[in-house]
Parts: structure tokens; sequence; C-alpha cells
């Protein structure tokens, strides 16, 4: 392993001048830059990773914090691997390293976020499952730590954010469903106070209203964001006297689980009731298949990365052109699960 000392040496340059370029500092000429970062993957160049985190005050660590109880149960881990993947990609080109920051179920996010914070861990932060309320974004403004969210909050502190189209995908669906003759349509939220079901009910609601109809608050179903959570859907849905023609649902981890709940009844998707949700790498063995959004996890992740690095001073310069505040939309693929057309 080859230390800034033996690089410089290498290219007989000043050990100032590979530090900075190897920081991405805006001082240092782009064809220096160039040398220096190919010479360092040549000679396998590993900084001394202790002793620059001291100089500099810095850890190079950005961690993401996620809640184990309602994230990365059943197939949410495969949604999120897709977006650290993107993220790595952006911090990997400043030497920053990602780190996972699982908060218990058991444990209150906030007092985790302050433990974290007092050890000085990471030097920025991307915080999902965010909340209606969420006071984690005022203590991170507070002591002036920057953060991203995966998710918007009424909690808003200017910081930047994405969050996935739910207000978009549930006009289309409500509209595409309206437009097969339905009326009595379910919608599903997650169990917890994340916003994300808040604006996915309420855009539900005003779609319904806007073809002179009401969202039917027994056919609101919350559930844990897996497939069990999807079974036990079906089950209270099943349940039902008067049932629904068609269901929204909001999480792409409980689709398969509601299949399984309306296939041991004999119900069948497409036929007996209309089905539209959020594709996931499983849900492309459903049959019928599933009429779904998608997008590119990837890239969501490459964005969220940029956002944040945007607010911290080291990188804002290489990224004037992050966008801090977006809505992600998703494209939906047409599948057989909403077939279900009511005669006029």
């Amino acid at each position: 392993m080859t230390g800034i000392r033996r690089l410089a040496q290498h290219l007989d340059i000043s050990i100032g001048t590979v530090s900075r370029a190897l920081n991405g500092r805006p001082d240092v000429n782009e064809e220096t830059r160039r040398r220096v970062l190919q010479a360092a993957t040549e000679l396998g160049y590993v900084p001394n990773q202790s002793g620059r985190s001291l100089r500099q005050g810095t850890t190079n660590i950005i961690g993401f914090m996620m809640q184990t109880g309602t994230e990365i149960t059943g197939q949410g881990d495969t949604f999120f691997m897709s977006v650290f993947d993107g993220i790595q990609t952006v911090f990997a080109r400043h030497r920053l390293d990602l780190v996972a920051l699982l908060c218990s179920s058991s444990e209150d996010p906030d007092d985790y976020l302050k433990r974290v914070v007092a050890r000085g861990f990471a030097d920025g932060l991307i915080l999902s499952a965010t909340q209606r309320h969420d006071p984690r974004f005022e203590f991170l403004a507070k002591r002036k730590i920057p953060f991203v969210t995966l998710g918007r909050s009424l909690t808003d502190v200017g910081q930047p954010w994405l969050d996935l189209d739910f207000e978009g995908m549930a006009q289309i669906s409500i509209d595409r469903l309206v437009a097969r003759g339905h009326r009595r349509i379910a919608v599903t939220r997650p169990h917890d106070d994340v916003n994300l079901g808040h604006l996915f009910v309420d855009q539900s609601a005003r779609a319904l209203a806007g073809h002179g109809l009401a969202l039917d608050p027994e056919l609101i179903f919350s559930s844990l964001p897996n497939e069990a959570g999807g079974y036990q859907v079906a089950r209270q849905l099943l349940a039902m006297t008067d049932r629904p023609t068609a269901i929204l649902l909001v999480n792409e981890t409980i689709a398969i689980g509601f299949y399984r709940g309306l296939s041991e009844a004999g119900v069948k998707p497409g036929r007996d009731i209309a089905i539209i949700g959020r594709q996931s790498p499983q849900s492309h063995f459903l049959s019928p298949s599933l009429t779904g959004f998608t997008l590119s996890r990837r890239d969501l992740g490459i964005a969220l990365a940029e956002a944040l690095l945007a607010t911290m001073p080291a990188f804002s310069h290489l990224y004037p052109d992050a966008d801090p505040r977006k809505v992600w939309s998703e494209d939906l693929i047409e599948g057989e699960s909403d077939a279900h057309t009511l005669p006029a």
C-alpha cells in the first residue's frame, strides 16, 4: 500500500498538491488532479484515515439512518441496497464511506440519533422514514450537521430532500380505476406516522373527490411493510361484507402477501379485484402480472448523495447543479392485475 508521501515522490509534486487533489479542492489544475487520481489507483494509495481525520476534524463517513422495524423487513432491504449502490458511487469519488445506522424498533429514533451525533461518528447524515412531524430535523439543524432526507415532513428547516411521487401515483391510479368503472376503491398506508402515508391517502381522497367520489374510511388499510402485512390486508378486505372492487398498494413490499391472501380465498387479481401497486424485483414473479410503478433506485441514491454533498463546504463547488428538493417521478408498468373492469 502506498502513502501520500510515496505518491508525491512518484509524481514529483508536493505533498500539499497531492493532498488537495485527492480531497477535491478547487485550487488544483484539472490535469494535475487527473494525474494524481490515476497514480493513486495504479499504486494502490490508501490514506491514513486516523491521521487525516485528526488534521481535518472530519471522519469522511456519511451515515444513513434507518429504522429496522419499518424499513428493512421483507423486501425493503432490496430497495435500500440499490439506493446504497447509487450513493456510494458518488461518495467513492471523494473517498467517503457510507455506513448504515440501524435504529432498533424498540428504541426511540430521536434518542438514537442524539447518541450518534454525540459520538461525532459522521460528517453528514441521510435520514429516511421521515415522520409527519420529525424532531430529528431541528436537532441536526441546531448543531449545523449537514443532512438530506429521503422523504418529506411538515417539519422544515430548509434541508434538502428527495421523495417519491406518492401524490402522482395516487392521482394516476385513481383516474385509471375510475375510468374502468370502479367507485369503491381501497388504499393502503404504513401502520405508523411516516409522512408518505399521509401524502398518499390525502391525494387519493382528493383524486376521488375530483370524480365526485369519497374515500370511505373503512377502505383505508394500515399494514406493516412486509409480506405478512400484505397478507393481513387481504384477510381484512375479504372479511368485509361490501368489498372494494379495486385497491392501491402504496408499498412495494406487501404485494406478494396480498396476492397470497387472495389466492387462498380463490379471489384472482385482475378478474375479481383490480390492483395497482409498486414494482419490486420479486413482483415480477407474480401472476397475473402486477400493474405498478417503478423507478431507478440507483439513480435516486446518486441524487441523494449529490444533494447532501452540495450542502457541505468541502464539496459544494463540485455540485452546483444538484437539485436540493425534488419529487422523484415513477413510471407505470402496465400488467394484468387491474384488468377488472366494471360495466358502465
